[in-house]
């Protein structure tokens, strides 16, 4: 299987990390008698060879060999090998692997048929993919499904067929018919759910019963069929990429691909979705369970819906005395937010439980606070502010504790005292103030407390101490001491408009004392450059200022009609129109930034609300949003822990807006 393989000129070729002359030894290890040397090598390939789906000539070269590997029978852990391969020539990967993949796609035809269920399990895919002969790969899969006895197998000639739907519509009605008998008796509950999947995504018109009903009657069939079954161990494996991969796997990972495959064909249709949830989170399969509540994440981040009764569900599997099930159960709450309150009660339980510290420690990051008080108070639910009043007053207390409280809304006003005793004992010489103040002064902040102007204010003298994280610190405490309306703040403000800090302070200046002629010059001078720093801030303080702040409309009306970022143009649009009051001009603006830039719109929706009648003709916009079923955080970008909760600040934004029409 390695002939050949030493008159490669390794040494010219390039990996991830330089040379290749070492990926020799990594070929030869997928060949090892040593588990560990086989998981290690695998690794390794995946790590260096084909880094992050990247293809190199490295790569190429290694294909002989993988497709050599994989069809050496005595060989174990060949399916690993083929999904490497998969793995370079798929979708993502660059055209010469597949390409390089392709010119050996016959060994996956041989391969359907292997001893090893783990190659059988894997070979179907690639044959799709890689094999350009649509009639010959059909019959192989066809031959298979006949003879095959094992049901993970069958799993995987079924995904394969759906697959196949895909990539070769015109020779899709064989494969159909295929999935359509695969659907019904005598086939077993698990491969009659994978086939119904399948049918949901490329022919839904084939299923004749209700998909979801029937999906869920066949979860618990399935279900039962498992109940007493030995639980399959996975193994030792090593501290390698693929070794943790594997231990992240669900426990019933047959289970997890099945849902995850339902929830894909219904896609848009949220409510079989929900229900399709709700049916699985009351199965009494614990497994069944823990899959469901790891799918909702994708839907409740992606989609706008009343979802009460999952919400609730989730909940009440906090109160199993199953560490995974609860562990899923508050990382699926935990990015609700508000949304979470069904599950309030459940959650305030197991926060009163102390089944867990409410401080976690953290070897290599600052403690924090533990997951489950974290979902309690940002469902907003005051239970949790004694508990928070607990940890303030422990030996151990996470920084970001400030960052959350804000979500208790005026419920955690009784934290404020110990938020500003703890804000006045930080040592203005410790490197560690800055990440300690910053959540504070927020918390401070949102809560209204200006008693703690004396200790604003001393941390304010720290500034000179040094360092960009005290010039955060900094630019909070001056936006606290507007907010607060401190006048005990106006001196030190005033000096602070010669220094770095000019434009937060004139900002709290306004706020303070309405004294336009005080605060115009500074921020006219940071208006005039739009890559100035502080020019968003220094715009919207004009815009505030309205009238008296004319001298800024030609800078304005220059970055409004110039080429640029769309929230640069959209806040000197809103700005100038607060000036004087050009409605039409700021329409023109605001409206393809709504459009072209979903992340803008909850700005976007704040203006329109302040704007009121004079923003009427984008109301259209606010309509359209609410009518929405999808989150305008559901992006291809990824997302974030706040995304759930900034998408329902933009709907109730919008809701306020028309309201107030």
């Amino acid at each position: 299987m390695f002939t050949g393989i030493d008159e490669v000129d390794w040494a010219s070729m390039r990996h991830a990390y330089g040379s290749a002359e070492d990926v020799p030894g990594l070929l030869r290890g997928l060949a090892s008698a040593d588990p560990a040397e086989r998981e290690s090598s695998l690794d390794g390939l995946y790590g260096a060879v084909h880094h992050q789906g990247d293809v190199y000539d490295s790569t190429l070269a290694c294909v002989p060999f993988l497709f050599a590997l994989a069809a050496a029978e005595e060989l174990p852990d060949r399916g690993a090998v083929v999904e490497l391969l998969v793995s370079i020539g798929g979708e993502a990967g660059a055209a010469d692997g597949s390409a390089a993949v392709r010119s050996g796609a016959e060994v996956f035809g041989r391969l359907t048929g292997d001893r090893d269920v783990g190659v059988r399990r894997t070979a179907p895919g690639a044959l799709v993919r890689f094999l350009d002969e649509p009639a010959r790969v059909l019959d192989l899969l066809r031959q298979r499904i006949r003879v095959e006895r094992d049901d993970r197998v069958l799993l995987a000639l079924t995904e394969s067929l759906g697959l196949y739907t895909r990539r070769h519509p015109a020779h899709a009605d064989a494969a159909v018919d295929l999935l359509v008998a695969q659907s019904a008796p005598p086939y077993g509950a698990e491969l009659r759910l994978a086939a119904l999947g399948q049918l949901a995504a490329c022919a839904p018109g084939r299923i004749t019963a209700g998909l979801v009903p029937t999906a869920v009657r066949l979860l618990r069939e399935r279900s039962e069929r498992r109940e007493g079954a030995p639980v399959a161990c996975t193994g030792g494996h090593t501290d390698t990429l693929v070794g943790r991969l594997r231990r992240l796997r669900p426990s019933d990972e047959e289970g997890a691909q099945l849902l995850r495959t339902l929830h894909h064909a219904l896609d848009t249709r949220v409510g079989d979705r929900i229900a399709l949830l709700v049916g699985q989170l009351g199965s009494p399969d614990r497994a069944d369970r823990c899959n469901a509540v790891w799918m909702s994440g994708g839907l409740f981040r992606g989609w706008r819906a009343d979802y009460r009764e999952p919400v609730a569900l989730i909940g009440a599997q906090l109160a199993e005395d199953d560490d995974r099930l609860r562990e899923a159960a508050v990382s699926a709450l935990k990015p609700l937010f508000a949304l979470a309150a069904p599950a309030a009660d459940a959650l305030h339980a197991l926060v009163a439980a102390r089944l867990e510290p409410w401080v976690r420690q953290r070897e290599h990051s600052p403690p924090a606070l533990a997951d489950p008080l974290t979902a309690l108070v940002r469902c907003g639910d005051p239970r949790a502010v004694p508990i928070l009043g607990e940890v303030l007053a422990g030996a151990v207390v996470p920084d970001e504790l400030g960052h959350e409280v804000a979500a208790l809304g005026a419920s955690a006003a009784p934290l404020a005292p110990a938020l500003r005793r703890r804000l006045g004992s930080l040592a203005l010489d410790d490197p560690g103030t800055p990440a300690r103040a910053v959540p504070l002064l927020r918390a401070l902040t949102a809560l209204g407390h200006a008693e703690a102007v004396p200790e604003t204010l001393r941390l304010l003298g720290g500034v000179g101490v040094g360092g960009l994280l005290w010039e955060t610190v900094a630019e909070q405490a001056v936006r606290a001491l507007g907010a607060w309306g401190s006048r005990e703040a106006v001196p030190v403000l005033r000096e602070l408009l010669d220094s770095a800090h000019a434009v937060p302070a004139a900002a709290a200046l306004w706020q303070i004392e309405g004294d336009a002629s005080a605060v115009l010059p500074v921020l006219l001078d940071v208006s005039k450059d739009p890559a100035a720093r502080r020019w968003e801030t220094a715009v919207e303080t004009l815009g505030l200022l309205g009238p008296p702040a004319r001298a800024a409309l030609p800078a304005l009306r220059r970055v409004t009609r110039a080429a640029g970022p769309s929230a640069r143009r959209a806040t000197a649009a809103y700005a100038r129109w607060r000036i004087d009051g050009d409605a039409d001009a700021c329409h023109t603006v605001l409206r393809p930034a709504w459009t072209g830039q979903p992340r803008l719109r909850r700005s976007l929706a704040g203006w329109l609300r302040a704007m009121g009648p004079a923003g009427t003709p984008l109301h259209d916009l606010v309509e359209a949003e609410l009518a929405e079923p999808r989150r305008h955080t559901a992006t291809a970008d990824g997302y974030g822990s706040h995304d759930i909760a900034d998408d329902e600040e933009l709907l109730s934004l919008c809701r306020e807006v028309l309201l107030g029409h």
